[in-house]
């Protein structure tokens, strides 16, 4: 149990770390990440203006969302289409202290298959 509550402690103090360095402006959005056990989420942030540009879910990808790195793909493919509507070409990732693998370096390069520059 107290391993468990180390790693949550962690990740929330890496989170905190880098949203201090990472921003978004309207043309260069910070792309966020959100997982859990269940879904995973992204949304692109405009910090200046603090709106959300575009956002994707896993329950918009389908009739039987699975939590699983296909998943996550489809959100990411889902995000940037949205973003490349917009006429968004660059973004900056915050994976928000998750690790960089599975879900999230399969929904990071499904948005990098849409085009888009981290």
């Amino acid at each position: 149990m107290l391993k468990r509550i180390n790693r949550t402690l962690n990740r929330i103090a890496r989170k905190r770390r880098v949203r201090g360095k990472v921003s978004g402006t309207a043309l260069c959005p910070r792309v966020a990440v959100y997982r859990s056990l269940r879904s995973i989420s992204v949304q692109a942030i405009d910090d200046v203006a603090m709106k959300t540009l575009a956002q994707a879910n896993l329950s918009e990808t389908g009739k039987a969302p699975k939590n699983t790195v296909e998943g996550a793909e489809k959100v990411g493919t889902l995000l940037g289409e949205r973003l490349k509507g917009l006429g968004i070409e660059a973004v900056v990732f915050d994976r928000a202290g998750y690790k960089y693998h599975g879900k999230v370096k399969a929904l990071a390069e499904a948005l990098r298959a849409q085009g888009l520059q981290f």
